[in-house]
């Protein structure tokens, strides 16, 4: 699976590079706050909405931790999407939120 660092994707954002961020916790931690664009589309529903990600497309998957998105990251991979989970998830998570 591939990895990228919350310190990465951050500048990424600021270098004004236009990511696809999937965030797969619950909407109320969602609610807290959540990367600025990040879309949220929990754990649960991943495979029920798999349809509205397009395969040419790569995804930034985010959860608390990292471990939700990490099976998030599994699932979607094994069918042919094209994603990298961010470790350390929103905990690790220093830029601004939303």
């Amino acid at each position: 699976m591939k990895t990228i660092t919350p310190k990465e994707v951050e500048e990424r954002l600021r270098a004004g590079e236009s990511l696809h961020i999937i965030d797969v916790r619950e909407p109320e931690e969602v609610a807290a706050g959540k990367i600025p664009g990040a879309v949220n589309i929990p754990l649960g529903l991943i495979e029920f909405r798999m349809h509205e990600l397009d395969k040419n497309e790569e995804y930034i998957l985010v959860c608390r931790s990292g471990g939700r998105s990490g099976r998030a990251a599994e699932f979607l991979d094994s069918r042919g999407y094209r994603v990298v989970n961010m470790t350390g998830g929103m905990l690790a998570w220093k830029g601004p939120i939303e």
